[in-house]
C-alpha cells in the first residue's frame, strides 16, 4: 500500500484490499507498518504523536467488525499512544470471529536518517507472542526486527509456523544508484534465512510510493522453509495472496529437526552485548 496524510483515507484503503484479498481467497490478511499514516519518522516533530490512537480501540475495532464480516485473521499495524510520553510502534492480532488476540510491540527501534524511530517509539515490552489463530499460528514481528535472527527464532520456539514482517523499508536518493538493488536483496536474503533456520514460512509485506526524499520498494514476498520465493510484488500497490502448506512444513521440521540440535547449553553469551 501507498499512504495518505488522511487517516480515514488510509482505513478505507486497509479495508478494500481486505476484501479484494478474501475476495481471493485469503484468510489471513497482513497490512503494511503503520498503516494509517504516512510514515511521519523521516523528522522528528512533536505534532505527529498526535496521530497516535489506543489498542484496541477505534481503528482496531472496525477491524474486528470487518473481520468476522469476512472471517478473516487480520494483521494491523498501528502507532500505539498508551499515554502522553509513551509510545509504541504496533501491530494489533485480530482472530477470524473478530475477537482481539493481543498485539506485538516492535522490539528493534532503527535511527538512521530517514528513519528517526528511536523519537517516537518505546522498545517493545511484550516479548514475542504467538497467536494461535483460526487459521495458522502466527508470529508478528515489524521491520527492522527483520534483521535480527534471534526474534525470529524465539517466535518459532514459540509455536509460530508463519512469521509475517509489516514493514516500511526504502531508499535514499543518494544511495539507491549505487547500493539500492544490494540494499534489497539483503533485505530478502536475510528473512529468507529466517524461514529456512526455523522451519517455518515468512511474509514481509512493505509500504510504497514516495514520501519525502524515501522512495519504498515495495517489493512485498512470501518465503517457505526452503526459502523459495512463493510470490514477489512490484513497486506498486497490490493485493498479493499465496496458499500455505502446513501439512508439508510439519515434514520439513521432521528431517530437518533444527530444534532438536539446538545447542541450547553454548548458548548463553547471546545475551551479551559483545564478547570483545
Amino acid at each position: 500500500m501507498a499512504m495518505t496524510d488522511h487517516l480515514e483515507e488510509n482505513i478505507l484503503r486497509a479495508e478494500n484490499a481486505v476484501r479484494e484479498a478474501h475476495a481471493k481467497g485469503a484468510q489471513i490478511v497482513v497490512l503494511p507498518e503503520l498503516v494509517t499514516t504516512r510514515y511521519f519518522c523521516r523528522t522528528q516533530e512533536t505534532r505527529f504523536f498526535d496521530l497516535a490512537e489506543t489498542v484496541p480501540g477505534p481503528t482496531t475495532e472496525r477491524m474486528q467488525k470487518l473481520a468476522v464480516e469476512l472471517e478473516v485473521v487480520l494483521v494491523v499495524p498501528l502507532f500505539e499512544r498508551v499515554k502522553a510520553g509513551l509510545y509504541f510502534n504496533t501491530a494489533a492480532v485480530i482472530d477470524a470471529d473478530g475477537s482481539f488476540l493481543g498485539k506485538y510491540r516492535k522490539t528493534h527501534i532503527p535511527q538512521d536518517p530517514g528513519f528517526e524511530e528511536k523519537f517516537y517509539f518505546t522498545e517493545g515490552d511484550l516479548g514475542y507472542p504467538v497467536f494461535e489463530t483460526r487459521y495458522a499460528k502466527l508470529g508478528v514481528l515489524i521491520c527492522w526486527d527483520q534483521w535480527f535472527p534471534e526474534a525470529a527464532r524465539l517466535m518459532a520456539l514459540g509455536g509460530a509456523e508463519l512469521i509475517v514482517y509489516p514493514t516500511a523499508i526504502g531508499w535514499l536518493p543518494k544511495e539507491k544508484a549505487e547500493l539500492g538493488e544490494a540494499q534489497y536483496n539483503a533485505w530478502k536474503t536475510v528473512q529468507h534465512g529466517h524461514a529456512v533456520a526455523n522451519g517455518c514460512y515468512v511474509a514481509a509485506i512493505n509500504r510504497v510510493g514516495i514520501e519525502g526524499e524515501i522512495e519504498f520498494w515495495g517489493r512485498s514476498f512470501v518465503s517457505d522453509f526452503y526459502g523459495q520465493s512463493l510470490l514477489t510484488g512490484s513497486e506498486d500497490s497490490e493485493v498479493l495472496t499465496t496458499t500455505l502448506d502446513f501439512t508439508a512444513l510439519e515434514e520439513f521440521r521432521r528431517i530437518w529437526p533444527f530444534f532438536r540440535d539446538r545447542r541450547i547449553d553454548k548458548f548463553a553469551d547471546l545475551q551479551k552485548r559483545t564478547l570483545l
